[in-house]
């Protein structure tokens, strides 16, 4: 099936999901925007058991006007919370309220520090070595990005999003190693066509040229359909779980969860890959490693095709 008749197929699909009760980017933000309904949610967010009664809810955020909680509560339920009924023995049971997915995400980004802090931390050497150079990395973080780049050359081997409580009661070695995991995850998502923003469907794209978080010019942009969080690599980091690659380092004694992603160049460069096709794309990444390459083939659509191991002269 071609993409066209993909998206053919996913359009039609979309007319199952029509929202009914949506609201608009501005007034969500309006109804979170008061300081009686963050008390609400961060409430909620602090109770050991859900649901919470309207009365227990009331109680911890302080307010006695009963009538006005109840108008800064509704206004959060339906996009937020949740009313339940919780049926107890006999038929009896007490009504409640518990987040719906946006309500918690809120409260787990004011947690994180997405909407609260705006931390700094001063440039330190990461392990590796520059792609392109040969000198020594550092990672630098600013604006909730976090760089891994050359010291000498500044050539970039990453640049992705990192929320600032992710910097919380860990050391600069542990910050590094959460920003590989979270990189390996973001991509391990959108790999699958996943955002990892809005679990909303990512398309990915094969280009040649132009600007990217790593400043190379063969490269792979996904882009989600919902939300248009994208996301941009070098080929190879598609192939980093791979059974193929894995296996091929294992067997060389390489285990690659325990190995940085930037320090393998095929994950940060396009020099270990080359177009073999175009329209459609079919596009080779060479691995090398101890002596021997793995060659891996993708099509367009960046499926594995082939995989053969060839000893280096």
């Amino acid at each position: 099936m071609s993409r066209s008749d993909v998206s053919s197929s996913h359009a039609d699909d979309r007319t199952l999901l029509e929202c009914t009760d949506c609201l608009e980017p501005a007034d969500a933000f309006a109804l979170v925007g008061d300081e009686t309904r963050l008390a609400i949610l961060e409430a909620l967010w602090a109770a050991d058991e859900r649901p919470v009664s309207f009365s227990e809810l009331r109680r911890a955020v302080g307010m006695r006007d009963s009538a006005q909680f109840n108008y800064h509560l509704q206004q959060l339920t339906g996009h937020f919370v949740r009313k339940v009924e919780e049926t107890g023995t006999g038929g009896a049971g007490a009504s409640g309220y518990e987040f719906k997915h946006a309500g918690e995400k809120i409260v787990r980004s004011i947690l994180a520090g997405s909407f609260t802090e705006s931390p700094t931390l001063d440039p330190f050497s990461v392990r590796g070595a520059c792609v392109s150079c040969g000198g020594s990395l550092r990672a630098r973080y600013a604006d909730e990005q976090f760089t891994i780049e050359c010291r000498d050359c500044e050539q970039r081997h990453g640049q992705y999003p990192f929320p600032p409580g992710g910097l919380n009661d860990r050391t600069r070695e542990e910050v590094a190693e959460a920003f590989d995991h979270r990189v390996r995850h973001l991509h391990c998502l959108a790999a699958d066509g996943v955002c990892p923003e809005c679990n909303g469907r990512t398309n990915a794209e094969i280009v040649e040229g132009g600007e990217c978080c790593l400043g190379i010019g063969l490269r792979v942009d996904n882009e989600c359909e919902q939300c248009g969080h994208t996301l941009c690599s070098a080929v190879g980091l598609r192939l980093l779980d791979h059974s193929e690659v894995v296996s091929f380092h294992r067997e060389r004694g390489v285990h690659l969860d325990e190995r940085p992603y930037w320090t393998l160049p095929w994950c940060v460069s396009d020099r270990y890959t080359r177009v073999l096709e175009r329209d459609p794309y079919r596009l080779e990444v060479r691995i090398p490693l101890a002596g021997d390459e793995l060659h891996v083939e993708l099509d367009d659509d960046l499926d594995v095709l082939e995989t053969r191991v060839r000893t280096v002269e």
